[in-house]
C-alpha cells in the first residue's frame, strides 16, 4: 500500500480519503476545517497540520477543492518543490478546463505527472466507494493514478488528454440539470392533469422518457428508489454545486463557440434557486419551485 496525501476533506472529499485508509494506504490528511480532521482520523486517516505535510514523501497526491483558484494556490504553496518527482498528482476537483490544463502543465514543467480526475455520483457515492471518474491526462499519468481512484470508486474512464476530465463533468452535468429540470416538470404536468405520480413514473421509467433524473433520482417524494426527495431534498447534491458546475459549462461553451440554449436556460433556473436561499438543497428541489 502507498503513502497517499489527501488535501479537502469536505462533504466529497472526507469519504473519498476513508475509502483510500479502508483500503489499507497510509493516508495524511489536511484541511482547514478541525471537524473534518477529527472525522477522517476516525475513519483511519492521519490528520496533519499543513498541506505541505501532508505531501511529504506522498506517493499519491489527491486534491478535492472547491475552485480552480484553490487548486492553484494548493500546487503553488505546498505541491510544487515538495513533491516526490514519483509522485503522481490528482485533482479530484471540478474546476474550469483551463486551469487544470495549466496546473499540468506546470506539474509536466517541474518533472512531475498530473491528471485531473473529477468525479460523479455525489456525497452518497463517496462514502460507499462508487464514485465515477472521468480522467484527463497522458496515458502514462492515468495508469499511475487508476489503482488510486479505483480504491474510491466503481468506474473510472480516461478522457483524454489533460482538461478532458473536467470537459467530460461540465457537459454531463449540464446534461444533468438540464434533464432534472425537464423530469420535475413533466410530473408536475402529470399531476396537473390528473395523473397519479407512480403511475407516471411506472409508465415514463419502461418509456422513451427514461431518463437517469427518472428512474435512479426521482424528484418526487415515495416514487421510485430512496432518494433525497424522500429525505425533505437534504443531502445528495446541493443544488449551488449544480450552479456552480452548470456556470464552468456556459464558461467552456462561449470559449468554444458552442450553442447550448438549454444549458443556459438551466443555469438561468438554478440561479434564481440559489439566490432564493436554497443553495444547500438537493437540486431536484427544483420541483418545489414549479
Amino acid at each position: 500500500m502507498a503513502r497517499v496525501a489527501f488535501i479537502g476533506l469536505g462533504n466529497m472529499g472526507g469519504g473519498m480519503a476513508a475509502n483510500l485508509a479502508k483500503h489499507g494506504h497510509d493516508v495524511r490528511a489536511f484541511d482547514l476545517s478541525a471537524a473534518a480532521l477529527d472525522k477522517a482520523q476516525g475513519a483511519g486517516c492521519l490528520p496533519v497540520a499543513t498541506a505541505a505535510e501532508a505531501v511529504v514523501d506522498a506517493e499519491a497526491i489527491v486534491t478535492m477543492l472547491p475552485a480552480g483558484s484553490h487548486v492553484e494556490s494548493v500546487y503553488a504553496d505546498a505541491v510544487f518543490g515538495r513533491a516526490e518527482p514519483s509522485a503522481i498528482l490528482i485533482d479530484c476537483s471540478t474546476i474550469d478546463v483551463a486551469t487544470a490544463r495549466r496546473v499540468a502543465e506546470t506539474a509536466g514543467a517541474k518533472g512531475l505527472a498530473a491528471v485531473d480526475a473529477p468525479v460523479s455520483g455525489g456525497i452518497g457515492a463517496a462514502n460507499a466507494g462508487t464514485l465515477t471518474f472521468m480522467v484527463g491526462g497522458a496515458q502514462d499519468a492515468f495508469d499511475r493514478a487508476r489503482p488510486f481512484l479505483a480504491d474510491m470508486g466503481k468506474a473510472v474512464i480516461h478522457a483524454g488528454a489533460s482538461g478532458a476530465g473536467q470537459a467530460a463533468k461540465m457537459a454531463n452535468n449540464m446534461l444533468l440539470g438540464a434533464t432534472m429540470i425537464a423530469t420535475c416538470e413533466a410530473f408536475k404536468l402529470a399531476e396537473r392533469l390528473g395523473l397519479d405520480a407512480q403511475t407516471f413514473y411506472d409508465i415514463s421509467s419502461v418509456s422513451s422518457g427514461q431518463s437517469w433524473s427518472m428512474t435512479s433520482y426521482c424528484p418526487v417524494p415515495g416514487v421510485g428508489p430512496e432518494t433525497p426527495a424522500d429525505h425533505d431534498y437534504q443531502g445528495g447534491f446541493a443544488a449551488a454545486l449544480m450552479l456552480k458546475d452548470l456556470r464552468l459549462a456556459m464558461q467552456a461553451a462561449e470559449g468554444a463557440g458552442a450553442t447550448t440554449p438549454l444549458g443556459a436556460h438551466a443555469t438561468q433556473v438554478y440561479e434564481a434557486f440559489v439566490a432564493a436561499g436554497n443553495g444547500g438543497t438537493d437540486f431536484s428541489g427544483i420541483i418545489r419551485t414549479l
